[in-house]
C-alpha cells in the first residue's frame, strides 16, 4: 500500500509564477569583484565557449588578433529557450565581418566535448541556447548539501573591507519606520556582501553635535523644570514628544546610563544644562540600540561625530583643503571650490561666525573610512539626503587622497507610508509626531517588519500594509517562504513518526526526470541561488534575495501539491525528500541574509 503525505496544514494554493528575476547581469561586468561568481553550470558553459572562439582562431576563421568580447551567459527569461544562452556570436559577427548565424554554428561546431550539456541550438540573430543533461542538475543539487549553510557564498570581496553605515539617526528621539528601512537594508546589504567574501564593518554614525542636540537638552530641561508642550515658557524648538518626560524624570532620579563602556548618571538638577545634554543623549542612544537589537540590526562600530571636532580631525581636514589650493574666501566665509569636482555650484566650509557647515563633518568622517582600510564605503541613507552627496565625495577628491572617484558608495532609500483597515497610521503617542519602529515591531512583528521594508527596491516608495504583514495567508509573501520552510521540516517529523527510512546518497544518486515541469522549474531555482547572492552584493540590493526566495517557495509548493513524499518505494522516496531538504536549505540560508527566522513549526 502506498503511503500518503498528511500535510500538517491544508496544501497551499500557487499563484502564477512570477516572471524569474532580469538574468542579464552578468559578472564580467562587475565593477569591484576581479574575481566574479560563477556557479559550476554557468562557469562550465562560459570557458567551453571561450575555448570555442580559441579554436576558431587557431582554425583561422577568425582572426587571430581578434579579442575575446565580453559575452554573457545568461539565463534565457523563457525556460523554453534552454538552461542558457549566449551572444558570444553576434558580439564576434561584426568584427570578423561574417553572419552571426553561420558564425553561431561555426562556435557550436568547434565547442570541446561536454557531458553536461545535452544539446546547444541557435535561436533568433545567432543566440546559442544551451540545454543541459539530467545528470549536472543531479550533481548541482549534490552542491546543495557539500556547502550547507555556505551555498551561495562566494570569495568575490577577497576578504577586503567594506564598511557599510546604515541608521545614523541623530540621539534625539525614538527610531521612525523611515530609520527601520536604513536599519535593515544597511544590515542585509552588510550580510549580502559578507556573504561575497567582504569583511564587512557594520557602523552607526551619531550627529551628536550641533543644533538638534541643543534642541534635545532645553527640551529635556524644560521638562525636568515642570513645563509640557503648550505652557507659556515651552521652548519654540523644543521635541513635545511624552519620551522627553521619560528622559527628564530619570535624569532627576539620578539613573545611570551605561552605553558603549561609558556610564553617564543623572543628577537632581534641571539648571546644569550640560549635565542634561550628556544624559539625554546617552539615554537616546541606548533606547535606540534597544529598538535596533529588538529589529536583529547591530553594529561593529559607532562613531560619534563630536569626536570629529576633538580629535581636531574637522580642522585637520580643512587644513588639508586649503594647503591643496581648494578653497578660497569670500563675503568673510571660507568656501570649496567644489565646481571643479562636478558639483553645480561652490560651498560654504566655514560661515563668517566661524562655525563650520554640516558637510565638513561628514568630509572628514568618510575620510576617516578610508584612513581605517575601508576599502568600499556604503553609506544608506534617506533620498531626502540626496543633496548633500556630490559636495562629499567633491571634498574628498579635493583632499587628493587617492579616493577613488565613486567613494563613498550611496544606496538611497524612499518613504514608508504605514496602512492599518485601509487607512494611514501617522502618529505615536510616545513620538508625538510620527510612528516609532517599536510601535511597528510590537504590532506586526520583527519578521514581518523586516521582509516588508526590505523587499522592495530601496528607491521605490514603500506601503507598509500591517494587516497584511500580520496575516496568515497566501498574500503575506513573508507567511508564505516561512510556510514552506516549516513543511519540509514537517517531511521530516512525519518521516520519523511513520518509522520510514531515508538515505540522502541514494535520494542523490536517483537521476531527475526532467520530463517533469515542476521537478525541473525546482532545479533550476536551487541553481540561480548563488548567482542571486552575487547579483545583490554586485548591485546593494538586497531585495533581490526576498524576490528569489518567494519564487523558490512558489516553486516548490507547485511541486509539492502535486507529488506524494512518504511513499513506499524507497528510490521515490529518497529522491524527493532530498530535492525537499535541499530546498529547506537554501531557504533557511536566503532567510538568513535577510535576517529573518527559518521556523520549524508554525
Amino acid at each position: 500500500m502506498t503511503l500518503l503525505r498528511v500535510p500538517a496544514r491544508p496544501a497551499l494554493r500557487v499563484r502564477p509564477r512570477r516572471q524569474a528575476l532580469d538574468p542579464r547581469v552578468h559578472y564580467a561586468a562587475a565593477k569591484r569583484d576581479p574575481n566574479p561568481v560563477k556557479t559550476q553550470l554557468r562557469g562550465q558553459i562560459r570557458q567551453h565557449v571561450e575555448q570555442a572562439i580559441s579554436a576558431l582562431r587557431e582554425a583561422g576563421t577568425l582572426p587571430a588578433d581578434l579579442a575575446t568580447p565580453d559575452f554573457v551567459v545568461e539565463r534565457p527569461k523563457d525556460r523554453m529557450h534552454g538552461d542558457f544562452s549566449t551572444n558570444a556570436a553576434m558580439l564576434l559577427a561584426r568584427p570578423a565581418k561574417s553572419n552571426p548565424r553561420a558564425l553561431a554554428q561555426a562556435l557550436v561546431d568547434a565547442l570541446p566535448a561536454n557531458d553536461d550539456i545535452a544539446g546547444v541550438e541557435i535561436a533568433g540573430p545567432g543566440f546559442l541556447n544551451f540545454r543541459l543533461t539530467p545528470a549536472a542538475w543531479q550533481r548541482q543539487l549534490s552542491t546543495v548539501f557539500a556547502h550547507g549553510h555556505c551555498y551561495g557564498s562566494n570569495d568575490g570581496g577577497g576578504g577586503r573591507t567594506a564598511g557599510v553605515e546604515y541608521v545614523s539617526a541623530n540621539p534625539t528621539g525614538p527610531l521612525h519606520v523611515g530609520h527601520g528601512r536604513a536599519g535593515v537594508i544597511g544590515d542585509c546589504i552588510a550580510r549580502v556582501l559578507a556573504a561575497n567574501g567582504w569583511n564587512v564593518k557594520r557602523e552607526f554614525y551619531y550627529n551628536d553635535a550641533g543644533v538638534q542636540i541643543n534642541n534635545l537638552a532645553i527640551s529635556t530641561q524644560a521638562r525636568a523644570k515642570g513645563l509640557k508642550p503648550g505652557d507659556a515658557d515651552w521652548p519654540a524648538d523644543a521635541y513635545n514628544g511624552d519620551y522627553i518626560a521619560d528622559v527628564a524624570q530619570a535624569y532627576l532620579r539620578g539613573e545611570s546610563v551605561e552605553i558603549e563602556g561609558h556610564v553617564v548618571a543623572g543628577k537632581d538638577d534641571a539648571d546644569d544644562l550640560d549635565a542634561i545634554r550628556q544624559f539625554a543623549v546617552a539615554y537616546l542612544r541606548r533606547e535606540q540600540n534597544a529598538d535596533l537589537a529588538a529589529f536583529g540590526v547591530s553594529f561593529d562600530v559607532y562613531f560619534l561625530e563630536s569626536s570629529l571636532y576633538a580629535d581636531g580631525k574637522v580642522e585637520e581636514t580643512v587644513r588639508e583643503l586649503t594647503a591643496h589650493g581648494h578653497t578660497y574666501e569670500e563675503g568673510g566665509a571660507l568656501w570649496l571650490r567644489t565646481t571643479d569636482f562636478g558639483d553645480d555650484k561652490d560651498r560654504v566650509m566655514r560661515k563668517s561666525d566661524g562655525t563650520y557647515t554640516y558637510f565638513v563633518p561628514d568630509v572628514a568622517y568618510h575620510l576617516s573610512k578610508w584612513q581605517r582600510g575601508y576599502v568600499r564605503a556604503i553609506t544608506e541613507l534617506g533620498a531626502d539626503h540626496h543633496g548633500s552627496l556630490a559636495r562629499v565625495k567633491a571634498g574628498l577628491q579635493a583632499l587628493e587622497a587617492g579616493i577613488p572617484q565613486d567613494y563613498p558608495e550611496y544606496v538611497l532609500h524612499q518613504m514608508v507610508t504605514v496602512m492599518r483597515g485601509g487607512e494611514e497610521v501617522k502618529l505615536s503617542k510616545r513620538a508625538g509626531s510620527y510612528l516609532t519602529l517599536r510601535d511597528l515591531i510590537d504590532e506586526a512583528g520583527a519578521d514581518a517588519v523586516r521582509w516588508f521594508l526590505v523587499a522592495r527596491k530601496p528607491d521605490s516608495q514603500l506601503t507598509f500594509d500591517i494587516d497584511l504583514a500580520r496575516s496568515q495567508s497566501l498574500d503575506n509573501p513573508v507567511y508564505y517562504v516561512q510556510l514552506s520552510h516549516a513543511r519540509i521540516c514537517g517531511l521530516e517529523r512525519q518521516l520519523v513518526e511513520r518509522g520510514l527510512a531515508y538515505d540522502r546518497a541514494n535520494g542523490l544518486a536517483q537521476v531527475p526526470d526532467l520530463s517533469d515541469a515542476s521537478l525541473r522549474d525546482l532545479l533550476i531555482d536551487l541553481s540561480r541561488y548563488p548567482e542571486v547572492v552575487a547579483i545583490a552584493g554586485v548591485q546593494l540590493e538586497p531585495h533581490i534575495i526576498a524576490a528569489y526566495l518567494l519564487e523558490l517557495a512558489q516553486a516548490f509548493q507547485t511541486y509539492y501539491n502535486d507529488h506524494q513524499f512518504l511513499v513506499d518505494d524507497a528510490d521515490e522516496r529518497d529522491a524527493r525528500l532530498t530535492l525537499a531538504l535541499a530546498v529547506r536549505q537554501v531557504l533557511a540560508n536566503g532567510l538568513e541574509l535577510l535576517g529573518v527566522n527559518a521556523p520549524e513549526k508554525m
